[in-house]
C-alpha cells in the first residue's frame, strides 16, 4: 500500500505579508546606501549589475498588482510547490524586464517605494483566496505571496554577495518561510522516506524513495544551516562545493542530493 499523501504545509497570510514587507524593508534600507559606483557592481547573475538586480527585487512585489489585474482563473491550476520550477523557463523574460526597469528608473529607492505601495494596495484590495493567473497556473494570492519570501531571500544574498561589506539583515520569518518552501519542494521531487533532510531550526523533511524510516537515528542524514541550504536550492553553490567546504554533513548511502539540485537557477 503506498504511502499517504502528506497535507501541503500551510503558511499564516498575516505573517507571511509581515514577512516579505519586513524583508522588503531591509533592502530597501541597504540600497538607500548604495553609490553609483556599487550599483555598476557586477553580481553573480549573468549579465546583470547590482542595479539590474535591485529592480528585479522590485519585480517580486510588483508581481503581485500585476497579476491581480489580469482576469481572475476559473479555478485553481497549481500548487504552491509547483513556483519553482515553473519560473526557469520565464528567465529570459525576467532578465530582459530587469535591464529595462533599471533603466527606466534611475531612482532606485522611489522605484522600491512605488512597488511596495502598490504591492501593499493590492493585498488590502484583495483576498488572500483571489486566484492569479502565475507561471505555475492559477495559484491563490495567498499561496503566491509566499513566494515572495523565496525572491527576497534569495536576493539579498545575492546583493550581499555582490556589494562588499554590504550586509542585508533576514528577517527570521522570511527566512523561515524561505528556507520550509524549499525543503517541501525538495521532499515533492524526491518523494520517499529513506533520507532525512535537516534544516535547524526551520525545516525537516523526508524524501527519496527507499526503505522509510520510523524510529531512531535515520540511517541517510542531509544537515545544513538555511542560507546554505537555500544557496544548494537556488544554484548559487554546488553540492561537492558544499560538502568540502564543510557546509553541509551528510551520512548514509542515499545522502547525496547532488542529483536533486538546484531546485531552481
Amino acid at each position: 500500500m503506498p504511502p499517504a499523501k502528506k497535507r501541503p504545509r500551510a503558511y499564516d497570510p498575516a505573517r507571511t505579508r509581515a514577512a516579505v514587507l519586513a524583508q522588503f524593508g531591509n533592502i530597501r534600507a541597504a540600497v538607500r546606501t548604495l553609490t553609483p559606483e556599487q550599483l555598476a557592481l557586477p553580481t553573480r547573475l549573468g549579465e546583470w549589475t547590482v542595479r539590474e538586480l535591485v529592480a528585479h527585487v522590485g519585480m517580486a512585489l510588483g508581481a503581485v498588482p500585476r497579476l491581480v489585474g489580469e482576469p481572475e482563473p476559473a479555478r485553481p491550476s497549481g500548487a504552491l510547490l509547483d513556483w519553482p520550477s515553473a519560473i526557469v523557463a520565464d528567465a529570459p523574460a525576467i532578465a530582459d524586464t530587469a535591464t529595462r526597469l533599471a533603466a527606466e528608473h534611475p531612482d532606485p529607492d522611489a522605484h522600491l517605494a512605488d512597488r511596495e505601495r502598490h504591492f501593499t494596495a493590492a493585498l488590502d484590495d484583495h483576498p488572500g483566496t483571489r486566484l492569479l493567473p502565475t507561471s505555475a497556473g492559477a495559484l491563490p494570492l495567498a499561496d503566491y505571496v509566499v513566494t515572495r519570501t523565496v525572491e527576497l531571500v534569495v536576493h539579498t544574498d545575492d546583493l550581499n554577495a555582490a556589494v562588499p561589506g554590504l550586509d542585508i539583515p533576514y528577517d527570521r520569518q522570511a527566512l523561515a518561510t524561505c528556507t520550509r518552501l524549499l525543503a517541501d519542494v525538495l521532499a515533492a521531487k524526491a518523494p520517499g522516506g529513506s533520507t532525512e533532510v535537516r534544516i535547524p531550526p526551520y525545516a525537516v523533511v523526508q524524501c527519496v524513495e527507499g526503505l522509510r524510516h520510523t524510529r531512531g537515528t535515520p540511517p541517510n542524514v542531509v544537515e545544513t544551516d538555511p542560507l546554505t541550504w537555500i544557496r544548494l536550492a537556488t544554484g548559487r553553490l554546488s553540492w561537492p562545493d558544499a560538502i568540502a567546504d564543510a557546509k553541509v554533513s551528510a551520512s548514509g548511502e542515499r545522502a547525496d542530493l547532488s542529483g536533486l539540485l538546484p531546485l531552481l537557477s
